[in-house]
């Protein structure tokens, strides 16, 4: 007898809510939920996949553990034991920084990864820290951090009701919308075309946004920051600056910028000064505008840069922080808002890695840098001895994923949690697989503090965890014990700590809504049924939008949650400076001193032309980073990993469709299959991200019959964007040849079979 259950997705930034249909416990079919309050029953491909990325068989069901160098399975205890026995002695010996940490995007869609990752750098104390971030979006943080004061405070369009939206480096059709959370992406561009509204897309491919435009400017890969710059020169230069309120460093950043003219930046950008004249005019001129700039623009030398430029644009035209703008969503889980004021600030490089002296940003070192930290002996500090990696895949997301193999395998001890073996936790000593999503609980901590629309949503388990199964909050707060040195401890401890020192410090701050209560009375009052709804209760109640523990009644808690199963809509984004801004000022500083000192940096970049080919990635709607090629639903048809080359440059090289082509980058070359379109601009080149599964000791069986290749091969890992320590992974230089002989064939032969 098959029955239906709630689900919000979990497998892109979009969060549509889903309706699960159940046979037993096992996910049939998935459906968009039409009363959904922020989704309203949308659905990708993706999300329609649920029910076969949840029953994957590959997935891993009990923990392995290596014995005698192989990986078998064992207990939970036993996993648990061998765990304790192989960090605890690297702490104790070495110290809380030679044991790195790896967290994965996988984290932010998980309620587990959201709560506890925090927690597990506490409890070690290590400062070798890397995640995701920066092959991603560490640019934003940064940028966001130098403007704001605080590094996650990131203002999203207003999609639903701007007049003119300018793209650069994003391709929301494919990717359904990143640091900007919003269902339906491609649905709300068209309903901004049909009330009348301007889409701009910047972007070296004709994207499917692209298509969609109402103008499309084909940028040469990596100048984004060049041509934002001199848009804004635009503005000063034609008195078309209307500054946002709350800004200081207006006259200095009208100095600073003064030489980006669209003449001088024409011909590294490749784009006529005409044409970038309109584009900072029709900005100027709409009545409600709002840029948005993606991870185009972040993967690129001037990463910061650029990203810094996007907000200095909708802070000049007056768009920050109004309707139709871009705005500071208020997610419900958010802090108590504090009055406005001066903050602590941001600051950048706190601490610098051992090897190549990158210097911290937001609490990470750059993950281009851990095969170094892990394999290069310095007189400054110990390397990376053991390795935690947390729902991370770093020998196919970082640069030079060999070199990063070689190091996993020479690491004292690893774990990994994962569920599955794949090309980075097949390394590991241990394995410990958390279940699949049915199983699970869902609310978005970080996505709905980037969404387009306020609103709260909870999803508890569509499925009761199988028998052997472990919850992944429950897998986290034991490794969170196991590596502390408090192996053996009741796991609900680690919730009831966090509780204990939110509550204590609550009632000390005057703005609280609880201020001068008893956290113990307050803890005993919280309600749900685990630890993790506790303190998802807890952060509701002390919200922005909370019932304040009775303060205010008709505020939010998790039982009012809990009894609006699709959700409760809080509303469109409104105004909210001066109260986001954590600066030392308390206003927004539009010339940080470190963007200021990288100024000269990109200045230099006027006079560089690349020569010969240069390298982008792309995205696929049907997959997300490398986690799905496992999914035989969400593989074929365009979701290939091809090498895009214009038809000029292909002629001009000898490279035929379908043909094999070798690419050649600093830090290796792959051999993949050409395909042929005038979707990119000639010069340029673009392979998929997240492929490469073709590495010995894994357990895909379905991604490993096309496995593609490793783009981030072509890497060394020696680009980063100086101020993030981003890698670069657009505007690449790499070599392209036909490629002959054996391998030649193999490629073409899988090809026409998958055709």
């Amino acid at each position: 007898m098959s029955r239906t259950a709630l689900r919000i997705c979990p497998l892109c930034e979009a969060t549509c809510g889903l309706t699960l249909t159940i046979e037993g416990t096992r996910v049939t079919h998935a459906r968009g939920d039409r009363d959904d309050v922020f989704s309203q029953g949308f659905i990708c491909p993706k999300g329609a996949s649920f029910g076969a990325v949840d029953s994957d068989p590959d997935r891993l069901r009990t923990p392995l553990v290596r014995r005698d160098g192989e990986l078998c399975e064992a207990t939970w205890e036993e996993a648990f034991d061998a765990v304790a026995a192989g960090i605890r002695p690297v702490v104790e010996r070495h110290g809380p920084h030679s044991v790195g940490v790896v967290l994965g995007n996988p984290n932010v869609h998980t309620m587990a990864g959201a709560l506890y990752p925090p927690v597990l750098l506490a409890g070690l104390g290590t400062r070798s820290v890397f995640t995701a971030s920066t092959v991603d979006q560490m640019p934003k943080h940064v940028s966001s951090g130098l403007l704001f004061g605080d590094a996650n405070a990131i203002p999203v369009p207003d999609l639903d009701r701007t007049g003119h939206l300018l793209l650069i480096g994003a391709n929301p059709l494919e990717s359904n919308g990143s640091l900007c959370t919003a269902p339906d992406f491609p649905g709300k561009l068209k309903a901004l075309k049909a009330r009348g509204g301007t889409l701009v897309v910047i972007d070296p491919r004709r994207t499917r946004t692209a298509k969609l435009a109402d103008r499309h400017i084909a940028v040469r890969p990596g100048t984004d920051a060049l041509l934002l710059a001199a848009m804004a020169q635009v503005l000063f230069e034609e008195g078309l600056a209307e500054p946002a309120p709350h800004v200081q460093g207006v006259e200095e950043l009208a100095d600073a910028i003064r030489e980006f003219t669209p003449e001088a930046v024409a011909e590294a950008c490749d784009v006529e000064a005409d044409a970038i004249r309109a584009l900072a005019r029709d900005l100027a001129a709409a009545p409600a505008a709002a840029v948005y700039g993606r991870i185009g623009s972040c993967t690129v030398p001037h990463g910061t840069l650029a990203s810094w430029l996007v907000d200095v644009l909708n802070i000049l035209t007056g768009n920050l922080d109004r309707p139709g703008g871009a705005l500071f969503p208020q997610a419900a889980t958010d802090k108590t808002p504090r009055p406005a004021g001066p903050g602590r600030g941001f600051a950048l490089g706190r601490w610098h890695s051992r090897v190549s002296r990158h210097p911290e940003a937001k609490g990470e070192l750059p993950l281009s840098a851990l095969a170094e930290e892990i394999d290069t002996a310095t007189e400054e500090g110990e390397p990376v001895r053991a390795l935690i990696a947390v729902a991370a895949n770093p020998v196919l997301s970082a640069p030079d994923g060999d070199r990063l193999d070689k190091a996993l395998d020479s690491l004292d001890f690893m774990v990994s949690v994962d569920p599955y073996l794949n090309e980075t936790s097949r390394h590991a000593d241990v394995v410990l697989p958390p279940p699949p999503p049915s199983q699970s609980p869902h609310h978005d901590f970080a996505f709905n503090t980037l969404a387009v629309r306020n609103q709260v949503r909870y999803t508890r388990p569509a499925v009761p965890l199988e028998p052997g199964r472990m919850a992944e909050t429950e897998i986290l707060a034991r490794l969170i014990l196991a590596v502390t040195g408090m192996h053996g401890a009741d796991p609900a401890a680690v919730d009831q700590m966090v509780i204990d020192q939110t509550l204590g410090k609550a009632v000390t701050e005057p703005h609280s809504p609880v201020h001068g209560g008893d956290p113990r009375e307050l803890a005993a009052r919280l309600g749900g049924d685990t630890g993790p709804e506790r303190r998802l209760d807890m952060m509701l109640r002390l919200g922005p939008y909370g019932d304040g523990f009775g303060v205010r009644p008709d505020g939010l808690s998790l039982d009012k949650l809990l009894a609006h199963p699709h959700g409760i809509d809080l509303g469109p984004l409104e105004p909210r400076l001066p109260q986001p801004l954590k600066t030392r000022s308390g206003r927004v500083e539009l010339l940080p001193g470190p963007i200021a000192d990288d100024l000269p940096r990109l200045r230099a970049a006027l006079a560089e032309r690349p020569e010969g080919l240069v390298l982008v990635g792309r995205r696929h709607l049907r997959s997300n980073n490398s986690w799905m090629h496992n999914v035989p639903a969400l593989t074929g048809g365009s979701n290939r990993c091809t090498l895009h080359i214009h038809p000029e440059d292909a002629e001009r090289l000898g490279v035929e469709d379908g043909a094999a082509v070798r690419v050649k980058g600093a830090g290796g070359e792959v051999t993949a299959p050409a395909e042929i379109t005038d979707a990119i601009r000639r010069g340029v080149v673009s392979l998929p991200h997240g492929w490469g599964h073709n590495r010995p000791g894994t357990r895909l069986s379905h991604a490993s019959t096309d496995p593609g290749v490793n783009v981030n091969q072509l890497l060394d890992g020696r680009l980063l964007d100086p101020l993030s320590g981003n890698a670069v992974l657009n505007g690449v230089p790499v070599e392209v040849t036909p490629e002959t002989g054996p391998e030649a064939s193999a490629v073409t032969e899988k090809l026409t079979a998958l055709t």
